[in-house]
């Protein structure tokens, strides 16, 4: 199935750069401008110089942020600021981190996975599987900074089912009296650990263990498709068939399944163009659910909430559920799905999720054109969503329960895709821990 290949990293050298957890960064597609000059002011060799570069007045084909990128990169090579290790290996990760928006006092979770390089295989093979839709935008910004740095910066995220363990069990053994490579506690307090797994056997063992395997892709999917685009291209620039080459790889983290230390959190909608008065609107929606009111008043409004969250997240977990809060309107709402109208055992794994429920039942009534649903805002945050639409920001906050692992195996493998926005998959990989440099 997944063909895995251990490959020679490429990682900063604190010897030159100092403090590693000055020069990585979060994943590109969640920082914001702001961010982006932090991250640039930090360090010259931070990696956003590379990933997320500015534009600037006067760009061109032939000076812009993907060239100034790659001219980066080369000099850091050389400067020794970055060092491709001399073995292939594998990198086992963990990360030990307090899931987001929790309650004080959460326990850490510990997350755990492996980085390496894959086969690249065309969606339909039944080795690779995406659950999302994509985007043109994304493609062509990755695709260009592929073709100038032929670099990967980051990793792709795949998921594999490992029931008894045996692929994390293997690397554990063999890095158990090894120090940490990379060792340090990041902007946001998680603790990330980082080790190189060169023993040959062990990579032996592990390659054979996850070409048994399907890989269900759980973040990543624009670079996925990026990878298949670039190795397209550059075997159309080869002409004639070729050996293995490293294009016909991609940077992955690999994680199991069943790995408790994953966390997937619900993107909640907020909508921005107008709804109808809330007696209107429930009057719409009672046929499809039945509709909970919570009424607050000033004095007890964080109590109120706090219940309505309590009651989504419980009362969700066995029924289609969804929360509603609306502008100038002192209710929380709980949406339960008639079961009239719950879908029955011979829907599509795509068609049970709670989030195509939302979208067949609430957002296409309430955003009937494609304008309004794009006028949308996203949040992971509950208390961020609602307070939107307290402060006026929204009209109406959509509240969902967390797509559930196993519902995105079930929609993979049935080779359908989930609406955009579906899942967001818990801790995100920093940027820059280990990259795969193709040529250079």
């Amino acid at each position: 199935m997944a063909h895995i290949i251990p490959f020679h990293g490429t990682l900063y050298n604190p010897t030159t750069v100092g403090d590693v957890r000055k020069v990585v960064a979060p994943p590109y597609d969640i920082i914001d401008s702001t961010l982006q000059k932090t991250l640039h002011d930090r360090h010259p060799n931070n990696v956003i110089r590379l990933e997320l570069g500015y534009e600037q007045a006067g760009d061109a084909p032939a000076n812009n942020k993907y060239t100034r990128a790659a001219a980066a990169l080369t000099d850091w090579l050389k400067s020794g600021a970055l060092r491709k290790d001399s073995q292939p290996a594998v990198y086992y990760h963990t990360i030990e981190y307090r899931p987001p928006y929790s309650a004080p006092g959460t326990p850490t979770k510990i997350f755990k996975g492996f980085l390496s390089t894959v086969e690249l295989e065309e969606f339909g093979s039944g080795k690779i599987y995406p659950h999302e839709n994509t985007r043109a935008a994304a493609k062509t910004d990755r695709l260009n900074l592929l073709e100038a740095c032929r670099a990967n910066f980051s990793a792709i995220i795949s998921l594999y089912s490992d029931p008894q363990n045996e692929v994390l069990n293997l690397l554990e053994q063999s890095i158990a009296s090894e120090k940490p490579r990379i060792d340090f506690q990041d902007d946001e307090g998680f603790r990330q650990q980082l080790w190189s797994v060169t023993d040959a056997k062990v990579l032996a063992k592990v390659v054979q263990i996850m070409n048994t395997k399907q890989l269900f892709i759980a973040d990543g999917h624009h670079r996925y498709e990026t990878a298949l685009n670039y190795r397209k291209s550059r075997r159309q620039q080869a002409g004639a068939a070729t050996s293995p080459q490293p294009y016909d790889n991609v940077l992955m983290l690999f994680a199991s399944l069943e790995d408790k230390g994953l966390t997937v959190l619900p993107t909640h909608r907020v909508l921005t163009t107008p709804v109808p008065a809330p007696k209107d609107l429930l009057g719409k929606f009672e046929p499809v659910f039945e509709v909970a009111a919570l009424p607050f008043q000033a004095g007890n409004e964080s109590q109120v909430r706090a219940q309505f969250i309590e009651r989504l997240r419980s009362q969700g977990q066995s029924v289609p559920m969804f929360g509603l809060a609306l502008k100038n309107d002192s209710n929380y709402y709980l949406l339960t799905l008639r079961e009239s109208h719950r879908p029955t055992a011979s829907a599509s794994p795509r068609d049970r999720l709670d989030v195509s429920l939302l979208q067949q039942h609430v957002i296409a009534t309430l955003c009937p054109s494609q304008q309004e649903q794009e006028a949308m805002l996203y949040s992971k945050d509950d208390h961020e969503a609602l307070n939107w639409v307290r402060q006026g920001k929204g009209t109406a906050a959509l509240l969902l329960n967390p797509t559930k692992v196993a519902e995105v195996k079930a929609v993979a493998s049935a080779g359908e895709r989930m609406p955009h926005k579906s899942t967001y998959f818990f801790p995100k990989p920093l940027t820059g821990l280990v990259m795969n440099v193709m040529e250079g």
